[in-house]
Parts: structure tokens; sequence; C-alpha cells
């Protein structure tokens, strides 16, 4: 998808080098492909902004995977037949920016988004070099379609969930584009306003903006300072600040 006017002045005038930062969005739209996906279509916005800016982008439509229920890293081990998830999570594992996209249903982020969040859970105790939680050094955002109210509500849940698994999330980290309420046009339907709407738009930019700032700076920094934090050293009987367990 085109940028807007903003979008494209933003973009030339950056004074960032983003070239080395990797980002995955996950869509969880309901649709198989190749049928339109309007949640797609407002992510598409996002992710230009961050290939102008050079970072490397993948995306995956996560039900047009056979990705098992359950949260385990490998529901294979777990009596079930397929699970694409493990090569799946080998782009989360690369990525240091998460954005997960879902539409709206009955208030809610869609169901496949939902399975997602479980999926990342069941990873979440994986440590990184530092002995930290896997996840640690990474941003997370997330962006919400539809033509009923959820926006804000599924955005809680998400960045929540995201920042519980050990994600950063930065200021103004997720962004949406809703219709009337009741039936009526979707995000990329003709007569729709969504590509148009400055209120979207503004916070699309925002969101991907300050995505990829905090991931600049994580990065440069090291990811998160380790002390107090380290799970490996928690199991090994540091207790950082807290007395040492008395093992005579």
């Amino acid at each position: 998808m085109e940028l807007t006017s903003k979008m494209e002045e933003l973009s030339t005038q950056s004074q960032w080098d983003f070239s080395d930062l990797r980002a995955l969005y996950v869509n969880c739209t309901l649709k198989r492909s190749p049928e339109v996906s309007h949640t797609q279509g407002l992510a598409d916005r996002s992710m230009e902004i961050m290939r102008r800016q050079g970072v490397t982008v993948d995306v995956v439509r996560a039900i047009d995977h056979d990705i098992a229920t359950g949260v385990w890293p490998d529901m294979t081990e777990h009596g079930w037949d397929r699970d694409e998830w493990p090569t799946i999570f080998e782009l989360v594992n690369q990525a240091d920016i998460l954005v997960l996209c879902t539409a709206i249903w009955l208030g809610e982020k869609s169901s496949v988004c939902t399975k997602i969040i479980e999926r990342l859970y069941g990873n979440s105790h994986l440590l990184n070099d530092a002995g930290q939680y896997a996840f640690y050094g990474r941003v997370g955002g997330c962006l919400v379609t539809g033509n009923e109210d959820g926006v804000k509500h599924c955005a809680m849940n998400i960045l929540y969930s995201l920042q519980h698994l050990g994600y950063v999330i930065p200021p103004q980290a997720d962004a949406g584009w809703i219709g009337e309420a009741g039936p009526g046009p979707s995000y990329l339907d003709p007569g729709s306003g969504g590509p148009d709407n400055d209120f979207t738009n503004r916070n699309t930019t925002f969101m991907t903006w300050n995505l990829l700032h905090l991931a600049r700076m994580l990065k440069d920094a090291g990811g998160i300072p380790v002390h107090g934090n380290q799970r490996s050293a928690w199991d090994a009987g540091c207790r950082f600040d807290y007395p040492n367990p008395d093992y005579r």
C-alpha cells in the first residue's frame, strides 16, 4: 500500500539507521489466502514505513498454516500429527520487532490471535544467552481492524500479553481502524475512508516509528540490563538484592 504524503515525508527525513533490524508481522485474520484481508491492508502501511528504513520485514498469515492448539513449543510431541509453529517461531526468534495484527470479533481479538499468543507463551520459558527469558530485548505492538467497537480493548489484551512474556512496549504501540457501528464497509472497501483516515494514519505512523526507535535503543544498549532478572542465576541460587537461601 502506498504511503500518505506525511508518511513519505517522515520516511525521507529519518536520521537513524535501522537496516540491521528485523520485524515480524503476524496477521491473525480469519480469512485464508487469497481472500482479501482488511487487517493486512492496515498492516501494509506500517510495514512499508519499516521497509523504507531498510528493515527486513517478514509476514505470516497464521490461518494459512497448520498451527496446533496448545502451550508447548512443539505440539507434535503432545499428540498432534502436524504443527507448523516451530518453523514460524524461527521467524519470531529472529525478530527485533513483533506486531500482532487482528480483526475484532464480538469485541475481542480473533481466535487466531489468541492461539498465537498461547503459542508464544509456550516458548516464553526459553532463555537468551544472558540467562534472561528469550523475549527480553525485543519490542511489541499491535494493529486492529473491524466494523465494531473494540480497538482499545483488543490492544490492552494483546499488549499486556506481550509485555508479560518479556517484550518491551513503547508509547503509542497500537493503532486501529473501525467503521460505523453495525454492518458496513471494512478498511479496504470502496468508500470506507479507512486508508484516508487521518486518526488511523497518525496512530499507525506513531506506532511504527516508536517501535523502530525503541528497538534501536535496545539493540544499541545490548538489550535489558541483566541484574535482577536472570532466570538462570535465580535457579542457581542467586537472589540479587535478597539474602541468598541457606543451603546448610
